[in-house]
């Protein structure tokens, strides 16, 4: 308990820790115990967060893009040497194994250090206009004042995607941490401050309810860009809010991860993705592999092998010693996933290992193997948790329908031992992210998002800043 004792659990408004206008208990989903009090934002408080970043935004914008990058370099090199104490608080608050955790941190922390590159690379124009009467010159500005929201399942991560970039371009920030997971935004806020970000350049609040003051902080005419990592259902209604005042917004959504395994790939490499695709972070990742579509010819031999390593994976909580698979974030999650696990045997899904949540304290569920007919309910669903629904096909091309056959597209993977084949599937698959005999590509240096109803903009890689900045051309006449 002594890192909590040492993390501060205030908000952070203006380069000052300050008291909220109530607490609220923070859970280790192992046990459901309670770890920390943290300090809960009025909706006027939310407002001083907007006013801090309004008044920072002018120095923060004006200064050199050097010392922006190096603020951030700083702030990498702290999250690496201190990452088993933030794998630590990722873990007992979130639920999933340390190993995870921490390999969450240190991908937190590339976002810091890619972008802290890219603050001195943001480019412009400078050219003769095709009539020969001017010169055409195109500047690149920080937007301004960026509301940033993040989600529970990757606490650190998308916190740094959002927060790398806003920086970097020059812009100020107010972060909304989600409510079941906000200590590691707490210890990432305290680290960029000890790197040396000015006051008011970065803010965060803890609302609760949410809903009342984000909706506050949008109407705010010096609010300007919004960014999101959620559910579609709640971006679809920022989205709506953000309208009224023609807010920017970058939204990453959900996603429904078709996993195909063709006939030619090989067996044991596609049940090493499938484990990676799936069981990270305990299927409670956007990009997690939702539906695995297998061909006949190898599906009994693919099915038997995941079957035997999901069935063997130890559950327990995540900082125990040799955890794979940890607890949700919540019971609430849990009951969640095994609903959908229900639903599914009750529409003829059979169940090949786990299916059932376990007697006894802890958000805990099991991995779970399905063997289901394309018409699944499943299979329509997010399933945000360590279950993995398998379909036979009979062909590439029924495989390719089945996995465009949903309103989301933010990822999706393909196994082949024919890279002009697995090239072919790929490109015919309605998704903005296609994983090619890999089970993990997220990449700081990759641009990361989706089609259809998985999101707007992109984050990481060299579009990732492009969210933060607005392009001006000024004419020149010659």
């Amino acid at each position: 308990m002594l890192i909590f004792m040492q993390l501060s659990t205030q908000l952070y408004i203006d380069g000052k820790w300050v008291n909220g206008a109530s607490t609220m208990p923070v859970t280790d989903p192992s046990d459901e115990s309670v770890i920390a009090n943290v300090q809960i934002s009025s909706e006027e408080q939310c407002i001083e967060a907007v006013d801090a970043a309004h008044r920072a935004f002018k120095g923060w914008a004006k200064t050199a893009p050097r010392v922006r990058g190096e603020i951030l370099r700083k702030a990498f090199e702290i999250m690496v040497a201190e990452a088993d104490r933030l794998a630590e608080i990722i873990s007992r608050e979130n639920g999933k194994v340390l190993s995870d955790a921490k390999g969450e941190v240190l991908y937190a922390a590339e976002f810091f250090r890619w972008f802290s590159e890219e603050t001195v690379r943001i480019n412009g124009e400078f050219r003769t206009s095709p009539s020969g009467d001017k010169r055409i010159i195109v500047t690149k500005q920080p937007i301004g004042v960026s509301l940033l929201i993040t989600p529970w399942n990757f606490p650190a991560a998308m916190a740094t995607r959002k927060i790398g970039p806003a920086l970097a371009a020059g812009c100020t920030v107010i972060l909304k941490p989600a409510g079941e997971t906000p200590l590691t935004a707490l210890a990432i806020i305290e680290i960029l401050e000890r790197a040396g970000v000015p006051a008011g350049v970065v803010n965060l609040i803890l609302p609760s309810p949410t809903g009342p003051a984000i909706a506050k902080i949008l109407k705010d005419p010096r609010v300007v860009n919004l960014s999101f990592t959620g559910s579609t259902e709640v971006g679809r209604i920022l989205l709506k809010e953000a309208a009224d005042r023609v807010i920017r917004c970058s939204m990453e959504l959900g996603g429904n991860a078709p996993f195909l395994v063709l006939s030619d790939a090989n067996v044991d490499d596609a049940v090493a993705g499938a484990l990676l695709a799936k069981m990270r972070n305990g299927g409670a990742a956007c990009t997690a592999a939702n539906r695995f579509y297998v061909a006949k010819e190898i599906a009994n031999d693919f099915t038997e092998k995941l079957t035997k390593a999901m069935g063997g994976l130890k559950m327990a909580p995540g900082t125990s010693s040799g955890a794979q698979l940890g607890a949700s974030v919540s019971v609430k999650e849990r009951n969640k996933i095994a609903e959908l696990v229900d639903s599914s045997v009750a529409a003829g899904g059979d169940v090949k290992t786990g299916g059932k949540s376990p007697v006894g304290a802890g958000a805990f569920y099991p991995a779970t193997v399905l063997s289901v007919k394309n018409d699944n309910p499943i299979l329509a669903q997010e399933i945000f948790g360590p279950v993995a629904p398998i379909v036979v096909t009979n062909s590439d091309e029924e495989a390719i329908e089945l996995a465009n056959a949903t309103e989301f597209g933010l990822i999706a993977y393909v196994y082949s031992s024919d890279l002009k084949r697995a090239m072919k599937v790929a490109e015919s698959l309605e998704s903005g992210m296609v994983a090619i005999n890999k089970g993990v590509i997220s990449d700081p240096a990759a641009p990361f998002g989706g089609f259809k109803q998985s999101g707007l903009g992109r984050e990481g890689g060299f579009a990732g800043i492009e969210e933060f900045l607005e392009t001006k051309y000024i004419g020149v006449e010659i």
